[in-house]
């Protein structure tokens, strides 16, 4: 018959192993616990509808779904310097429909910077994979009489305390940025923490500061404008939006602040399955890597990322936990 001729030449061991591979490699929602299969996923994000990460969890959503079978919800869940949403994740039902969409703060080193948070994101979150890399760009006012990082080096070094370096908040990598290199130059720059990017970036335009470090997305305009002159950027790899700019590295300088780079993560609570993390990993990387999202995802200012698997991911998170700590102790930042 013609309905079992594939199977006609297999052996029961071998049908057996077949069934196994189906049920390990099929859709998701065959691997949730029986009944949550027919609740739409919530996908958590730790910040305001319209922003670059919003943006990117919405389309990354939409096509998550599609392999899912399922609708993927996007829920904005702000305050608390992103603890807030984790903490809904962390007391989720770990069965895979409760996700969290972070940065690297809001999932890593807000561990160091709060005493009294509701969880440990790296004992109670469970790492699924990366989405993009999130590196910043420092930049000075284009009057400034420098073009390179030697130069702003030398610049800084010769009017020593002269000088103010912006951040978007305490404890962000914008500040460790600027203290490492006013350590570095020994020039005894002054800290001004502004409450977001917009307003750092308005200071930059005024002059109220020197210098920043921020998001391609804030900072790309008045660089495109020519008010703004970007001298390096963050991480190991160069952005797609300033392909021409190099990174800390390749300008010859090095420095945990300089090197490490920020990213968006995925992860559920620490009690979700291994199988259930690896399908949802999997789906993630697909949707990444999809002509849609990758779009989205360099017209925001990131790199895509889509081969982190939850073990990798794990790993990693390990690994940059007590950089992000030693970062803050150096710049002298307490956790409050």
């Amino acid at each position: 018959m013609a309905y079992d001729a594939p199977f006609a030449r297999c052996s029961r061991r071998q049908l057996l192993t077949m069934v196994a591979s189906a049920v390990a490699t099929g859709p998701l929602h065959a691997q949730l616990q029986a009944g949550s299969a027919n609740r739409p996923v919530r996908v958590v994000v730790p910040f305001a509808p319209g922003g670059a990460t919003d943006v990117i969890a919405r389309v990354l959503g939409e096509r998550m779904a599609q392999d899912f079978s399922q609708p993927v919800l996007v829920e904005n869940k702000t305050g608390a310097a992103g603890l807030l949403a984790g903490e809904a994740v962390v007391r989720s039902v770990p069965d895979g429909t409760t996700l969290l969409l972070g940065s690297t703060s809001s999932m890593l080193s807000n561990k160091y910077l709060y005493k009294k948070a509701a969880y440990d994101p790296l004992v109670d979150l469970k790492p699924l994979t990366r989405v993009c890399a999130a590196s910043i760009v420092m930049v000075v006012h284009s009057a400034a009489p420098v073009r390179n990082m030697q130069e702003f080096m030398a610049w800084i070094k010769e009017r020593k305390s002269k000088f103010s370096y912006g951040s978007y908040g305490i404890g962000s990598q914008a500040q460790l940025v600027g203290a490492m290199l006013s350590d570095m130059a020994g020039a005894d720059m002054v800290h001004v923490a502004y409450r977001g990017e917009a307003p750092m970036v308005q200071g930059m335009l005024t002059g109220e500061i020197q210098v920043s470090t921020g998001s391609v997305l804030s900072i790309k305009p008045h660089i495109d404008s020519g008010k703004l002159r970007p001298l390096a950027v963050t991480g190991l790899l160069r952005m797609p939006l300033l392909p021409d700019m190099p990174t800390f590295e390749q300008a010859g300088y090095q420095g945990d602040a300089l090197n490490i780079g920020g990213w968006l993560g995925i992860a559920g609570p620490k009690d979700l399955p291994d199988a259930t993390a690896k399908r949802w990993a999997e789906i993630i990387n697909r949707a990444v890597a999809s002509r849609q999202v990758t779009a989205r995802i360099i017209a925001a200012g990131f790199i895509p990322l889509n081969t982190d698997t939850p073990e990798g991911t794990a790993r990693l998170w390990a690994q940059e936990g007590p950089v992000w700590q030693r970062m803050f102790q150096r710049a002298g930042i307490e956790p409050t």
